[in-house]
């Protein structure tokens, strides 16, 4: 099984995303990412979803979505020809004694700490899915009270637009 991401231009309107994640649903696949957000056209969104299969299961995703009346464009985006990107936020147990450690590791990855509080620390961290991955094992042995990730986004390299 690979990981597989998409990017898919919709119409933006009501059930659109009900529409899309059914679709899923009834074809028994499982969307591990799914990321929506308006472009900078008025009307349209654009959804990041990323789902784990083979060459023929996203074949027959991108064909299912294609038959969607408010699907625009579908992309297939290959990480090597795209920037992906998602941010997560997470709240780590910060004694006073432990803060300098936590910080100075927030340094290394260029994350931020957004929030400090009396025994913790919110730090928000923004890059690849290994990065982030690398940074939460990282934080764990402070103690990691709950993290929240956004899921990712891909966006082609270059000059081309979708």
């Amino acid at each position: 099984m690979e990981k597989f991401v998409l990017s898919v231009l919709v119409e933006n309107h009501a059930g659109v995303l009900s529409r899309v994640s059914g679709l899923f649903s009834r074809r028994g696949y499982n969307i591990d990412s799914l990321t929506v957000c308006e472009t900078n056209v008025p009307g349209q969104s654009r959804m990041t979803i990323v789902v784990n299969g083979d060459e023929y299961i996203l074949d027959q995703i991108e064909k299912q979505l294609s038959k969607l009346v408010e699907v625009i464009s579908i992309k297939h985006c290959e990480k090597s020809k795209t920037t992906q990107r998602e941010m997560a936020l997470i709240k780590v147990s910060a004694p006073g004694e432990k803060r300098a450690i936590i910080t100075a590791t927030c340094e290394i990855y260029r994350a931020h700490i957004v929030d400090v509080d009396v025994d913790s620390v919110i730090v928000e961290a923004t890059g690849s899915e290994d990065k982030i991955e690398s940074l939460i094992k990282l934080l764990e042995p402070f103690g990691i009270l709950e993290y929240v990730k956004t899921g990712l986004t891909a966006m082609d390299r270059g000059s081309s637009v979708m």
